[in-house]
C-alpha cells in the first residue's frame, strides 16, 4: 500500500469531521496530523516566519505518497488552518532552498474528506481542491462527504468511511 498521511483541520478535533476522518484513518492505519495543534503562521511575502512548524510538517508530508485533506465545509470554504497550510505551500514554490522539495508534490495522490449539513459537498468547495491539486501537479483521487446535520452517526457513516478507505487503499469496490 502507498504511504498515506491525513491533514485534518477543524475548530473541534472531536467533532463530526474528526470522527469521520478518525474512522477512515483507523481503517487505513495512517497518521492524522491536526493542523490546529501546529504553530503555522500565515503566509508572509518576506518569508520571515520560517521558524514555525510549517517546514518540518511539509517535509514530513513529502515523505508520503498520498495525502488526505480533511476539513468541514465552512461557508463553502476550508477551515482557517487548512487555508493557511495551502497559502504556505507557496514557500515551497518560491524559496530557492525549498523549491526542489516543493516539486516533490508532483505526482502525489490527494484526497478530500469533508462534512457539512447538506446531502452533497459544495461543488465550489471541491473545485478549490481540484484547482490546487492541478496547480501543484497532484493527482486528485476523489473525495468523501457525509451529511452531519444530525451528528456523526456510526451506523450510517462508518460504512462510508470504510468504503472510502478501500478507495484510498486501491481495493476493488464490493458491489
Amino acid at each position: 500500500m502507498l504511504s498515506t498521511i491525513v491533514l485534518f483541520s477543524s475548530s473541534r478535533r472531536l467533532g463530526h469531521t474528526g470522527s469521520f476522518i478518525d474512522r477512515i484513518a483507523a481503517a487505513l492505519d495512517v497518521e492524522v496530523v491536526d493542523l490546529g495543534s501546529k504553530r503555522i503562521s500565515p503566509y508572509d511575502y518576506a518569508h520571515l516566519n520560517r521558524d514555525d512548524d510549517f517546514e518540518p510538517l511539509m517535509k514530513h508530508i513529502l515523505a508520503h505518497d498520498q495525502v488526505i485533506f480533511a476539513s468541514p465545509i465552512y461557508w463553502y470554504a476550508v477551515s482557517p488552518a487548512m487555508k493557511i497550510l495551502f497559502d504556505r505551500i507557496s514557500d515551497f514554490l518560491e524559496l530557492p532552498d525549498l523549491l526542489p522539495e516543493g516539486r516533490r508534490l508532483r505526482g502525489k495522490k490527494a484526497y478530500v474528506v469533508c462534512t457539512s449539513a447538506s446531502d452533497e459537498a459544495s461543488a465550489e468547495f471541491i473545485a478549490v481542491f481540484r484547482e490546487i491539486f492541478n496547480y501543484l501537479g497532484m493527482q486528485f483521487g476523489g473525495f468523501a462527504h457525509i451529511n452531519c446535520r444530525d451528528g456523526y452517526l456510526p451506523a450510517q457513516h462508518d460504512p462510508e468511511a470504510t468504503a472510502f478507505a478501500d478507495t484510498v487503499r486501491g481495493a476493488p469496490k464490493i458491489i
